[in-house]
């Protein structure tokens, strides 16, 4: 694993467009990643795709996973690329801008501290909560509250990581916040203490 810094560190073969990175974040080779946002921390593994899309601070981002991704006309009579990429196929027709813009539109939300198993799924428009954990081959096609793990095709709920009152303390303490320094000071914490534990020596 390379050593991370303040710039995105790019493995071989990722295509890059209009995309805004925070601090320590990494694409994995081949990954795809089109008008989203990084946050700090950030990662995906290899060959990720992401479209139109805002993921928050420490996302963990398995390899073949697929966010946001771009759908096709289905209520025309083609739903073929010819529609709108349409200067591929002929010299004198510009594209249908009205449909590509539709599609970014259609912003997913990835919230902080999450977790995106390999070759999962998640349909465009959702909001994947806090600390939630979508497992491997899932696909996703409804919001997913913080905490929550879900998994299956379509994905469901399995459990809460943790109940509702430890979830809503996480998130008043914002720990995703913290400065650089802050976090590498509570990373034996991080390490041992139970959550609870956790909770009480950070909320004061």
């Amino acid at each position: 694993m390379p050593r991370l810094s303040e710039d995105v560190f790019l493995h071989p073969e990722c295509d890059v467009k209009n995309t805004k990175f925070g601090r320590f974040t990494e694409l994995g080779l081949g990954t795809r990643i089109l008008n989203s946002e990084l946050g700090d921390y950030s990662y995906t593994d290899r060959y990720a795709d992401i479209a139109n899309t805002t993921i928050g601070k420490f996302s963990n981002i398995a390899s073949f996973s697929r966010i946001g991704p771009t759908d096709h006309p289905m209520e025309l009579a083609s739903m073929h690329h010819m529609l709108y990429r349409t200067n591929d196929y002929w010299d004198d027709v510009e594209p249908w801008t009205d449909f590509f813009e539709k599609r970014a539109s259609r912003r997913t939300n990835i919230d902080h501290d999450t977790w995106i198993g390999a070759q999962a799924i998640i349909k465009p428009g959702l909001n994947i909560g806090h600390g939630s954990v979508v497992a491997a081959g899932s696909v996703v096609t409804k919001d997913v509250a913080p905490f929550m793990i879900v998994a299956g095709v379509p994905a469901v709920p399995l459990r809460k990581r943790f109940e509702d009152d430890i979830a809503e303390r996480l998130m008043a303490l914002s720990w995703w916040d913290w400065d650089h320094d802050k976090l590498k000071d509570a990373l034996p914490d991080f390490r041992s203490l139970h959550i609870e534990a956790f909770l009480e020596k950070y909320e004061s």
